[in-house]
């Protein structure tokens, strides 16, 4: 954990990516093998699929709201990550991550909520995680 004293309540918020470019999308798709035209191609996103423009692939956004959680709490002590694809995420957007501590139990495990919304105030992906953190010496 990061200097922080964390307690069930305690949230933090982090902006993910400002200005989503087509480029990031891109290199995602080399760093996965996810060439899936939607994410890839223009024309075939907006001529054939009837989309307004390409899109992230969901798991470029989970990702980069597992760094979040990673930058926060540690590698290292991310024990559980999951969640919801709740919209799409297009160039252009910038995305905010909010995670916030649940609980706490006495093994020191936390129980996270994470929210990680556009710049419109959509939320793209919702999920919870579950992080070790240093018991409180109180």
């Amino acid at each position: 954990m990061r200097n922080v004293r964390i307690a069930p309540g305690f949230s933090h918020s982090i902006i993910l990516v400002e200005n989503l470019t087509r480029g990031q999308i891109v290199q995602y798709a080399g760093a996965s093998g996810d060439f899936n035209p939607l994410h890839t191609d223009e024309i075939y996103a907006t001529k054939v699929a009837g989309y307004q423009s390409v899109f992230a692939h969901g798991m470029l956004t989970m990702g980069m709201t597992g760094k979040a959680m990673t930058d926060l709490f540690g590698v290292r002590n991310l024990r559980r990550f999951g969640g919801r694809f709740r919209a799409q995420v297009w160039p252009g957007d910038t995305l905010t991550a909010a995670v916030t501590v649940s609980s706490i139990s006495d093994d020191g495990t936390a129980q996270l909520s994470i929210a990680t919304s556009n710049q419109h105030g959509t939320a793209v992906f919702e999920g919870t995680a579950t992080v070790s953190v240093p018991r409180s010496e109180d």
